[in-house]
């Protein structure tokens, strides 16, 4: 057995190369080998976001705080709320994080396939990023 204590990893700041705007990322666990899952938690300051990216074994989402926005690449942007649980699909190109006006919270479980959790696409644009 194993406890992580709260506080004991320290917190973060998203690369600029992958997000836009201020985001925080607090880990959760890197489950150890050969276990292949990792965990975070994400704090979305209003207007920030991810980039484009795609998992190769997929993506949860649980919302925990605030509002944001989430969108596959095809699909309509869709607003999520506390509770809410998001997955997206192996190869599934997407985005995510806070609307432009409000902060948003979320668990992010992810697996290693071929050794990484995500591949980094181009950012999302401004034009993109607002909610029609």
């Amino acid at each position: 057995m194993e406890i992580r204590r709260a506080g004991s990893q320290p917190s973060t700041r998203a690369l600029p190369d992958w997000f836009t705007g201020t985001v925080r990322i607090d880990p959760l666990f890197h489950a150890p080998e050969p276990a292949l899952v990792q965990c975070a938690s994400v704090t979305f300051e209003p207007g920030a976001r991810t980039a484009w990216h795609t998992h190769p074994l997929g993506q949860t989402l649980i919302v925990t705080a605030g509002c944001g926005w989430a969108q596959r690449e095809g699909g309509p942007v869709e607003e999520i709320r506390p509770g809410d649980v998001v997955w997206f699909s192996p190869g599934e190109k997407h985005w995510h994080g806070a609307t432009s006006t409000t902060a948003m919270t979320h668990i992010a479980i992810q697996e290693k396939g071929n050794g990484k959790v995500v591949d980094w696409l181009e950012h999302v644009s401004d034009e993109q990023y607002r909610k029609e």
